[in-house]
């Protein structure tokens, strides 16, 4: 065994023991310690949480080699993610959390007073965690593939059985304190590897401000080899399709039951604000280094690998030609490497960054370790969702509403378990790579949940046949347009399958307006409930008027 492996391996296991020992510490023993963290989690923490359950693998592992092959056309994904928490945080989080709820299927079932409209609520919930979870599952499997020299197959597998235990152990409660410490790891092993990038390339520590005159050199660079220009707009898709992704992904994050949740776990709608604000700042710490650390890989890649001899590559690229995540080429015979001829998976553009910049054992240790604490803890809130919906929402709700807490949380923690498994076989296989099935995820959820939930809170006519009709019709559209682009080649303006949302979005919103207007309106108790919704917790607004509570 080599030094960089029995390093990465000692990092992985450390915070592994950290995670479980947290987990178990914090082992949840009421529902609500198993659904909302017995709702007293105090902002700045729940705001790293956040930024954890958010900065999934996707976020972590695909999105800076998304850039980096994207360039101009790949920021859709930053200001898309981005800017859905301000969605989230100001137009939904402190009105969703005043409702006091367990899941948004239960607030969507009891706001419209339709026990459909949660079972359907709780099965988009299940469709749209366990895509998200595919994603998560299928970046454990390139983390751990390369770590130990195995196919990506049998690395997901390894992450299946690591997920399902300490989730279904703790519960939202043990989660919640499991993904504080995945941020602090997480944050730390993405920032180290591109501030040390940038002081190499630019001499300059801060890679925010430093970046700007890589990319001037990109664009020479470019201009030699007669290549796509890095920072040329809508390249390789349209201007429409750049709008459609970015609508897509902010709406489907204002909709995404896992995120949502995490807004329950506080004490008060002040708290739900704060905790947005905070998750804003650690989020944004991750996501303004992203465009940095795809201009600095490409950058790398164009200069001390483009142009080897085949005979004579770095020692970093075998180990990963080995997990099937690297081809290099010699298409045209001369021995010599091409940038043309490097086909890298946005994938491993992170993972691989420290060992092509040369950055020693322990930041690539780091950078493992930092990777697996992304995928883990996105999935561990994605499955704790899909328990949620299924034992909450369908069995408690729906099925058995005398079940005793025991039995609750039996039947959550053997969903969890599940959940995992189904998704870690279908992650064998990925559709897609991680940030298109995410992509998909997102499209999902603002197709169905963001109308929904939109509705719901800041227009009191909307009611119960408006919502089931929504939902049916968002989620129909979306996962049509997304087959139809996907596989079909079928596509309006040039949207491709990633920017499905914008279609399920408007269908869901038009369908649920009309149908509304065209049934009975609510209850004139259910009118005043959803106004109440938009004033400060110590406010009541009822008989059309506003107290102040006593």
């Amino acid at each position: 065994m080599d030094g960089q492996f029995i390093v990465s391996l000692i990092l992985i296991i450390a915070t592994f023991s950290l995670y479980i020992g947290i987990a178990v510490f914090n082992k949840a023993r009421a529902t609500s310690d198993f659904y909302v963290a017995g709702r007293g989690v105090p902002p700045v923490f729940n705001g790293m949480a956040i930024g954890a359950d958010w900065m999934s693998a996707a976020s972590f592992i695909g999105m800076a080699g998304t850039v980096m092959a994207l360039g101009y056309d790949g920021l859709a994904y930053i200001m898309g993610w981005t800017g859905g928490y301000l969605l989230l945080t100001f137009l939904l989080a402190p009105q969703l959390r005043k409702y006091g709820r367990y899941t948004v299927p239960e607030f969507i079932g009891d706001r419209y007073r339709s026990n459909t409209a949660r079972i359907i609520a709780a099965i988009a919930t299940i469709i749209i965690s366990f895509t998200y979870s595919v994603g998560q599952l299928s970046g454990s499997g390139v983390v751990i593939g390369r770590l130990l020299e195995v196919n990506t197959a049998t690395g997901t597998l390894i992450g299946v059985v690591l997920i399902a235990f300490y989730s279904a152990m703790g519960g939202m409660k043990g989660i919640t304190w499991t993904q504080v410490a995945q941020y602090l790891v997480l944050i730390v092993a993405y920032l180290i590897p591109v501030i040390f990038m940038s002081l190499q390339l630019t001499q300059n520590p801060a890679p925010w401000l430093s970046y700007g005159q890589i990319i001037e050199e990109l664009q020479i660079l470019d201009q030699q080899l007669g290549i796509t220009e890095y920072i040329v707009p809508f390249t390789g898709a349209t201007k429409w399709q750049f709008l459609a992704l970015m609508f897509t992904l902010m709406a489907g994050t204002a909709g995404l039951p896992h995120v949502i949740v995490r807004f329950y776990t506080v004490a008060t709608m002040k708290a739900a604000r704060w905790s947005g604000a905070w998750a804003l700042l650690f989020i944004g710490l991750l996501y303004l280094s992203a465009p940095a650390y795809a201009a600095f890989s490409r950058f790398i890649l164009m200069t001390e690998v483009a142009g080897s001899s085949l005979s004579n590559l770095p020692a970093w690229t075998q180990p990963w030609i080995n997990t099937g995540e690297l081809s290099l080429a010699d298409n045209n015979g001369d021995g010599i490497l091409q940038w043309t001829e490097i086909m890298i998976s946005n994938d491993i553009v992170v993972m691989a960054t420290p060992e092509i910049a040369n950055l020693g054992i322990f930041v690539v240790g780091l950078m493992a370790a930092g990777a697996m604490a992304a995928a883990l803890s996105t999935a561990g809130g994605l499955m704790i969702a899909i328990s949620a919906a299924l034992s909450h929402d369908i069995y408690f709700r729906s099925i058995n509403p005398n079940a005793s807490e025991k039995k609750r949380l039996a039947v959550g923690r053997w969903s969890i378990i599940l959940a995992t498994v189904c998704a870690g076989l279908l992650a064998l296989n990925p559709p897609g790579a991680i940030t298109q099935i995410v992509a998909w995820a997102f499209a999902l959820a603002s197709g169905s949940f963001f109308p929904a939930l939109f509705l719901g809170v800041w227009w009191k006519r909307a009611n119960g046949p408006g919502v089931v009709a929504g939902m049916i019709v968002g989620l129909t559209v979306t996962l049509g347009y997304i087959f139809a682009a996907k596989y079909g080649g079928f596509t309006i303006l040039g949207i491709i399958d990633t920017g499905a949302g914008v279609f399920g979005a408007t269908a869901a919103i038009i369908t649920n307006i009309v149908v509304s207007l065209a049934t009975k309106p609510p209850s004139q108790e259910t009118q005043d409930e959803v106004t109440d919704l938009r004033y400060p917790e110590q406010v009541q607004y009822k008989n059309g008027e506003v107290w102040l509570k006593e």
